[in-house]
């Protein structure tokens, strides 16, 4: 008989529990801490949220709360639902005038602006701060926000799904050898490329897919490395985020490079393109980028 897979079967089980009466959503008052370490006491159920985090809208929307979503970043596109939403501005300099306008009584920040933090706390506005560093944290985030807004049987439900999903990729690629993985998020001068070094989520996500990461000992999250470097590297895979526009020079010029042509991963057409959105933002997506980033660095096992 053919088995399903575990992540299948985790999903129904927790969807048959979540029939019961005793699973349903409820909130409970109380005090929580968030990645700030601050103690953040929370009386009431928040019903008008606001988001300027494309990866914590992300969460709210999973957490099926897209109904008590407020304002959302300029830049908070997914899903699509969240285009739709009052917008608060930019991501790094929201509008605190038009949070107070829209009646915000929960705002959900990764801590990047201080002074953001100091107005809403000025004006008695809760708020938590959502900021991960891997994908442990982002699990744990999904379950803060969903005690914080009643919806934690949905948030353990996601949870679950994830972690089955993750503990898949985990084990396939248990016993494979590494394979050496260049990351590029900004080509467009490709003597210079940007890329993700240690600190980063991508830095996380190669190495749980069963890569080794050529810039893992770089002295910041995110860099440039010389082409030097990165000839000297030689990576076997080099993935392309293709999602910053003109700050990315095409994959198929990339090829023709004289230098770059001369690296393993080009001569051997190992070279991928990815959504750096499901890559870059600390949401539910972030297994979706585990099991791409796997598929690249190891096709023989995923077919």
């Amino acid at each position: 008989m053919k088995q399903r897979p575990l992540g299948v079967i985790v999903a129904l089980l927790s969807l048959f529990l979540c029939l019961v009466p005793a699973c349903q959503p409820q909130f409970q008052a109380g005090t929580y801490t968030d990645d700030r370490g601050r103690a953040v006491s929370i009386s009431q159920v928040p019903r008008r949220i606001v988001s300027h985090v494309p990866g914590i809208t992300e969460i709210l929307f999973a957490l099926d709360l897209g109904q008590r979503v407020a304002g959302v970043s300029d830049y908070c596109n997914y899903p699509e639902e969240a285009r739709l939403k009052e917008k608060v501005g930019g991501f790094w300099n929201p509008s605190v005038e038009r949070i107070v306008a829209l009646g915000a009584d929960l705002v959900l920040t990764n801590g990047s602006n201080e002074q953001l933090m100091i107005q809403l706390g000025s004006l008695g506005i809760t708020y938590l701060v959502i900021d991960p560093t891997d994908i442990e944290g982002v699990l744990r985030n999904i379950e803060l926000v969903g005690r914080v807004t009643g919806a934690e049987a949905r948030a353990g439900w996601l949870v679950a799904d994830m972690n089955a999903r993750m503990s898949a990729v985990r084990q396939r690629v248990k016993a494979a050898p590494r394979v050496r993985a260049f990351y590029t998020f900004a080509t467009a001068d490709l003597n210079n490329p940007w890329t993700a070094g240690p600190g980063s989520f991508i830095d996380s996500v190669i190495t749980m897919a069963g890569g080794e990461n050529i810039a893992a000992s770089a002295k910041a999250p995110y860099v440039k490395l010389s082409i030097e470097e990165l000839v000297s590297a030689d990576p076997e895979v080099i993935i392309v985020d293709v999602s910053h526009g003109s700050a990315v020079t095409p994959v198929a010029e990339l090829r023709k490079h004289p230098v770059w042509r001369q690296i393993r991963a080009v001569r051997e057409d190992r070279v991928y393109p990815i959504d750096g959105d499901v890559v870059n933002r600390p949401g539910p997506r972030i297994i979706q980028a585990l099991e791409e980033m796997a598929r690249f660095l190891h096709p023989e096992l995923f077919k």
